[in-house]
């Protein structure tokens, strides 16, 4: 790949990983979503990547952002853009300045769920201009077809579609690397130690 993401031109956004809206993906296990979270968390804090949290209307049924976030990621977690019910994150301008002062054109994005709180500010993202990944097992909707029907969306716009494995794979570039090893070893801890070992 001649332009590929790398934990020095990418960014990390996750959105409303929040204990409420998780049981509203239903087309991924609970602990699958969880341990994908918290890899993607991980990357970006062991890898210094920006790395910006935002949540939407905590106070409700959505609750707060899973507490492991919190624990991986202290001050991004306290950092964390918590928006007032706005949909389309990028549409909200704390949110979006916060991104801009990253400096970084490329996005990875995570959330939940995939129809609702990720399809608008990816595509929104990439109409201004940036380069935007969608980690679709970050997340999860109500239904597989719904999911597929965001993805659908967000192909045709431009978004870049990809899974926790892939992007990390894509942002290591060489497993051999200090960068790749960081990155080699939490997807091992995260998501490939069940599979191998179990």
């Amino acid at each position: 790949m001649k332009n590929p993401f790398t934990t020095d031109s990418a960014a990390m956004l996750l959105i409303d990983h929040q204990v409420g809206t998780a049981k509203l993906a239903r087309n991924i296990s609970p602990s699958h979503l969880l341990a994908n979270v918290r890899a993607l968390a991980r990357t970006a804090i062991e890898t210094d990547m920006p790395l910006i949290f935002t949540t939407s209307q905590e106070e409700n049924f959505q609750g707060p952002l899973f507490a492991d976030l919190e624990k991986i990621a202290p001050n991004a977690h306290a950092q964390r853009v918590k928006r007032p019910g706005v949909v389309d994150a990028w549409t909200y301008d704390p949110f979006k300045s916060a991104v801009v002062a990253t400096g970084r054109k490329k996005l990875v994005m995570a959330g939940l769920t995939n129809d609702v709180c990720v399809v608008y500010p990816a595509i929104s993202a990439v109409e201004d201009g940036y380069e935007v990944q969608v980690v679709v097992d970050g997340g999860g909707s109500p239904t597989q077809a719904a999911d597929d029907i965001s993805v659908e969306r967000m192909r045709k716009a431009g978004v870049g579609i990809t899974s926790t494995n892939q992007i990390m794979a894509e942002l290591a570039i060489n497993w051999a690397s200090k960068t790749g090893r960081s990155i080699q070893s939490i997807m091992y801890e995260e998501i490939l130690k069940p599979l191998v070992e179990g």
